[in-house]
């Protein structure tokens, strides 16, 4: 380097490179560790096979072999990331830190609401003689709210999907931070669902909200042409054509 900079200055920006070059091969350590136990283990080798008499091994085959076949019930931690991994927003790394986090057992949740109540995502319901005082959300889970906020926004830059569109419907009116907590709250409970169902994500679509309020969305827009001073009159493009 040329310029200001002295021996001193080489041995500091040594020493902060060999820190970081510490940090990102623990990092590796522990991502190739994440890798490994969210990778279904492979069937163990008979060990010790050709030692036991025929018998032995015809009587314990059953046993065994039913010992080994899942339930009907149960889900490996890679299935349960890849069901995740579907949702609009959700990254591999996102999944396996938010599994990290619930788990795959949603037995241990009552409800949808009772999960995003302890992960913080939902508002706050703070009255008082019937007035509602605040909105603020509680603390819950920091780690897990981080997670479901990041993939808020990202599923809020996304094209033509159900959570941009509840994204951008918020925060035009209540601003970008309340949108992506909504978001996020809508995506835990999907995931809930998900995880309790064992099933795939199916995304609604970007004008599921025009299509649910079809009549309140065309009162409004008749209402802004007739503003402009348009007279409007709707017809069915069936009767139209």
């Amino acid at each position: 380097m040329t310029g200001k900079v002295t021996t001193h200055h080489r041995f500091m920006l040594g020493e902060h490179l060999k820190q970081i070059e510490t940090l990102n091969a623990a990092l590796g350590r522990v991502s190739q560790e994440i890798a490994r136990r969210f990778t279904p283990p492979d069937d163990p080798a008979e060990e010790g096979a050709t030692d036991q008499p025929a018998s032995v091994k015809s009587q314990g085959s059953a046993q065994e072999e039913a010992s080994r076949l899942p339930s009907s019930k149960e889900m490996s931690w890679q299935k349960a990331a890849q069901l995740i991994d579907e949702i609009i927003g959700i990254s591999e790394e996102a999944a396996q830190g938010i599994l990290a986090e619930i788990g795959i057992e949603m037995g241990q949740f009552p409800s949808a609401q009772h999960i995003a109540s302890w992960a913080g995502v939902c508002p706050g319901n703070h009255e008082s003689a019937g007035k509602r005082l605040s909105g603020k959300t509680r603390k819950g889970n920091p780690w897990l709210r981080r997670l479901l906020v990041q993939a808020a926004h990202a599923a809020g830059r996304s094209k033509n999907t159900y959570l941009a569109a509840q994204y951008h419907r918020i925060a035009s009116r209540r601003g970008a931070k309340k949108a992506a907590l909504a978001v996020a709250h809508s995506i835990l409970v999907i995931i809930y669902h998900i995880l309790r169902d064992q099933s795939s994500y199916q995304d609604l679509g970007g004008n599921y909200f025009d299509e649910r309020d079809r009549q309140a969305v065309q009162k409004r827009l008749v209402k802004r042409l007739e503003r402009m001073g348009y007279q409007v009159e709707l017809q069915p493009m069936a009767q139209a054509s």
